[in-house]
Formats: C-alpha cells, structure tokens, sequence
C-alpha cells in the first residue's frame, strides 16, 4: 500500500464528460482523458484491503489492488503486465463495463469506491502509447487447430488464449466485419471502432485467421466444421430479441433496438450516407431501462430527434441503495448514462398496452398504463393502478428489452445441440456441449450478460478446450473449475 492514508486524502474524482452542447454533433467518446497525475492520486485511494472484496466483484478476477499500486508508484509497464495477467481487453471494459467491483469496493461502505474502471482503462490505454503490447506469438504450435464461431468479447477472448497456447485458430464471423457486438451494437460514443480494430490487428499479427461474411451453418456446414478443426468454440452471443407482442406491434416505426443500432453504426463506418431508420425530428420511445436503451436514446439524440422518452415498467429505483442490496452487491439504485444527461424524459413503472397507428399504417403513439410492482412466492405481479391509462404520442418506438437467447437451427441443430431450460446452450463443467470437441461460452451459454462475464467465459473456455486438445492447460480458467475430459 504505497500511501496509506490516499482514501483520506483524495475525493473520488472521474474524468470530466465532454459538454452535452459539443458531444451531440458527433459520435466520439463522450469522455475525456484524465491526466496521468490525476488517475495515479486515484489510485492512491485503494486500501490494499486485507480481503479484497474487489475481487469478489470481478469475475475475471482483476488483481486491482496490485496495478492500483504500481499505478500509485508511477511503474505503469508493471501495472499493465498485472492487468493483461487477467484481462485480455482492458480497452474495452474500462469503456464498457459497468464494473460491478466498484461497488464491491470496501471503500464504498462509508465513501465513494476507488475509481478501479477509469484507472483500467488509463492503464491500457498508455500500455498501447508506449508499446507495451506487442504482438505474443506462441513459443511452440501444437499442432491442433480450433474454429471459433462469433467475433464478440467471448470469442475474441477465446481465441486470443488459444492461440498464444500455440493452437491455429480461425474465427468465424457472419458480419462482413469483425467485433460482433463491439462492431455493430455499441454506439461509438461510448466505443470507437480504432479501439476495437487494435485489438484486431494484434491478434492478426498474433497468428489468429478471421473469416468474415461466413455464417457457420449456413455458408458452411458445421459437420464440415467439425470435420476441418480438431475443436470447435461457440461464442455466437444471445441474439434473439425479446419482443412486445401487443396490438399494432407490425406498425411501420416499431423496431427492436439491434435493428436500429447497427445502421447507426454503420454510418459511422462509412458504409451508408444516412440511417434507413433515422430519428431525426421525430418523437421516439424507447422501451427498456438497461444500457441497450440508453444506447438507443444517445442515438436519437445525435441524430436530431425532436423528443426522446424511456419507458420502464419497473418503478424508479431509490437514490440511495435499497437494504435488499447491501454491500457488497450490486446496488439497486437510481442510475444515470451520460445519454441521460444529453436530454430525453424517463418514465418509470408504466407498461405498454398497444401500439396506435394512422392512416398510412405507421405508429403515431402508445397507449399505456402504470403499474404497482409487488412480490408474490418470488415473483413479480404488475398490477394496473385504476384510472391511470394514458397515451404518449411518438413517430419511432425502439423495443430495446433484452434478449432470449441463442438463436435456434442453423449450427445448433446441425450439432445436435439441446437448449437449457432458460434457453441457453446446453453444456456441462468444462464448458463442452453434447458434442465432443464443441465448446460454448459467453452469452450463447450464459444467456445475456455483460462484457466482462463475456470475457471471462472466453477465456476459461479456452483452458478447458486446451486441456482437451493437450491433455493440460497453463491457460488460466476465472470461472468454474474445469473437469473437462482429456482427448485421446
């Protein structure tokens, strides 16, 4: 613990937000850098606690208050190594995480938790600037070859781990580029795509082979897969979208969100001039509370919406935490994005009755009602309040209300594979499915998560797939311990 009253010395201070009035005419990052000074007195606020509870809220175990440390100490090449010890993209979590270690932060019982995201992302950030992070090809090649299906956070984690074992990997990715929800569902204002594609290029430069514009089990068999590669990793993500099916749902003007992110996206990347599904001077309502719906609504705004409202059938959480979520677990407490602070209404416990729509068939409003959320034998009832039925007037409704999973035939059925009772991959201990050799991580097995579970499924999928393939594995495994069986 390099200064050991830091906590009592420094206020929690984050890096400023660009102003609302500059963000909203363009897509970069809505935060500024902190200055080095600044993110090294930060770290001198963690306690190096006894038992680090930090860890606890990490699930890819995150040594933060070492690198917290060598941060404090200025040796910022040592505080990467630590970091990349655990975290193959610390980039991409110090943007997009929600950092549920934060919390978890002994800090945060009677002050403000170590600002452990920012620190994070700082520390990738001048690893890259320095060249502390060159490529890592392996020492040996084994041999042994795997294909990874799906180019998110799980997959690149995956295959980065097995590659550096010394295995040929090949991802698989049916978008003509590769990210998958990095790509084509996260905003640029919270990650720009030159983050990504560094990453990109060092795995390249690393031996790692992706091929785009291929949807296993549609351009290529998955028997033909299997046949190709001695082990196969599954980490095509939870793309089916939960919908709302209520009257006027087939209106011209209601999308779900992941329709309407990836054109966004794709205008920044140059591939269209304009959004077919442009908000400009329209009203939109954005079903959803999560940050899918944030992401919706920050688009909105850039795009010139006239009027932004988020709708949330649960009721307004409380300012401070609720004593059902004591430390130290994730909160449950008011939360604000910065697409929040860029404008818009949020509307709390009201639930959608239908879709109204005009003349021309396209929706003209919702027509709603509030709700009371009450607890019965561990499920939630939402009662309608008598008399509140109410109407809001709209021009684009975004349904942005999670996801149900996997998506189902193609390569599922073509492996033989069975789904578990909440609609998720099914797989035993070592992360293998029915079929032997095929592996699964990330949200395809988990079901939909965040970035930072992604991210840790990919790489202990990636240890047990290389015990499979070698008979032992020096790859490091988060989560569960492995019992996968050695290939013989």
């Amino acid at each position: 613990m390099a200064d050991p009253r830091g906590f009592l010395k420094y206020g929690r201070q984050m890096p400023p937000r660009r102003p609302v009035s500059e963000r909203l005419h363009d897509w970069k990052d809505v935060y500024t850098r902190p200055e080095r000074q600044q993110t090294e007195i930060q770290a001198a606020r963690c306690m190096d606690c006894g038992i680090p509870f930090c860890h606890q809220g990490c699930p890819l175990g995150n040594l933060i208050p070492e690198w917290n440390d060598l941060v404090f100490r200025s040796q910022w090449m040592d505080a990467s190594d630590r970091l990349h010890a655990t975290n193959n993209f610390p980039d991409f979590t110090g943007r997009l995480c929600p950092a549920p270690c934060e919390p978890a932060c002994v800090l945060s019982i009677g002050d403000q938790p170590v600002t452990i995201k920012t620190i994070e992302q700082e520390i990738g950030e001048r690893a890259f600037e320095a060249g502390w992070l060159a490529p890592k090809r392996p020492s040996r090649q084994t041999g042994r070859s795997v294909a990874v299906v799906g180019s998110g956070p799980s997959g690149l984690a995956a295959a980065q781990q097995l590659t550096r074992a010394g295995h040929r990997v090949v991802v698989f990715e049916r978008a003509d580029r590769a990210g998958g929800l990095l790509r084509y569902g996260i905003p640029d204002f919270k990650l720009e795509k030159w983050v990504l594609d560094r990453r990109l290029a060092q795995m390249e430069a690393e031996g790692t082979q992706f091929r785009t514009g291929i949807e296993v089990g549609v351009d290529v068999d998955a028997a033909e897969l299997r046949s190709g590669f001695d082990a196969v990793v599954l980490a095509g993500g939870a793309t089916m979208p939960r919908d709302l099916s209520i009257p006027g749902r087939d209106l011209d003007g209601v999308h779900q969100a992941m329709e309407y992110l990836p054109l966004a996206n794709r205008v920044g990347a140059g591939d269209l001039d304009r959004s077919p599904l442009d908000a400009r001077s329209k009203r939109v309502v954005v079903i959803g509370g999560g940050d899918t719906g944030a992401d919706c609504i920050g688009t909105a705004h850039r795009q010139g919406a006239a009027q932004v409202y988020q709708l949330e059938i649960m009721p307004r959480p409380p300012e401070v935490a609720h004593p059902s979520t004591p430390w130290p677990l994730w909160p449950l407490i008011m939360r604000a994005s910065p697409a929040h602070e860029e404008g818009g209404e949020r509307l709390f416990a009201l639930s959608t009755d239908s879709f109204l729509g005009d003349d021309r068939g396209r929706v003209r409003a919702i027509a709603a009602h509030e709700v009371l959320v009450s607890t019965d034998g561990g499920r939630m009832r939402f009662d309608a309040v008598p008399g509140s039925e109410t109407s809001l007037e709209c021009d684009m409704v975004l349904l942005a209300l999670g996801f149900l999973g996997p998506e189902r035939g193609g390569m599922v059925d073509q492996l033989g594979l069975s789904v578990d009772g909440r609609g998720n991959i099914s797989r035993d201990r070592s992360w293998m499915t029915e079929a032997e050799g095929v592996f699964v991580c990330g949200d395809m097995g988990r079901g939909q998560s965040l970035i930072v579970w992604a991210i840790a499924e990919g790489r202990s999928a990636a240890s047990a797939c290389d015990r499979w393939l070698t008979g032992r594995s020096v790859l490091p495994s988060p989560l569960l311990p492995t019992d996968a069986p050695m290939r013989v």
